[in-house]
């Protein structure tokens, strides 16, 4: 095989780079309700936060919907199982938040990020497996694979 015919990485979307920064800003928004709560905060820098990582969110969503051919098959599966998991642990925090006596805006504020953190990382795994596999579900050729050129030049 020369150069000009191995097989290159597709280029795609930076879908897991949206992803983090929108899962970033949850973060943020979170760390900085727990700190003040629960006393008297103002919940407009947490909205702000809030509202950004779900337009990253939504970008995103899109961004990933429109990438063709893809494994999508392989992204769901992935996907599934982790929103499964981390629906559980959203729900866990959640919970704590309402035991602590959270109520009102500032409930509504942190459920919101939860919810947005429950989908993002999902998609960042579904779509992190998903890429390396051919559409139909086989495992894309790596350097490392048996045959590979590099491998075969390696040894």
């Amino acid at each position: 095989m020369t150069p000009d015919t191995e097989p290159r990485e597709r280029r795609l979307p930076p879908v897991s780079e949206i992803a983090v920064a929108a899962m970033v800003l949850v973060i943020i928004g979170g760390i900085y309700m727990a700190a003040n709560l629960p006393g008297s905060i103002s919940l407009v820098p947490a909205a702000i936060l809030l509202g950004a990582a779900v337009v990253l969110l939504v970008i995103d969503v899109v961004v990933l919907a429109r990438i063709r051919p893809f494994a999508w098959k392989i992204f769901f599966r992935v996907a599934g199982w982790a929103l499964v998991a981390y629906l559980v642990i959203a729900g866990m925090i959640g919970y704590a938040f309402i035991y602590d006596g959270t109520r009102g805006d500032a409930l509504a504020l942190l459920v919101g990020m939860l919810a947005v953190f429950a989908v993002v990382v999902p998609v960042v795994l579904g779509f992190t497996v998903a890429r390396y596999q051919t559409p139909d579900g086989t495992p894309a050729p790596t350097p490392t694979a048996p045959g590979h050129p590099i491998t075969r030049s390696a040894r």
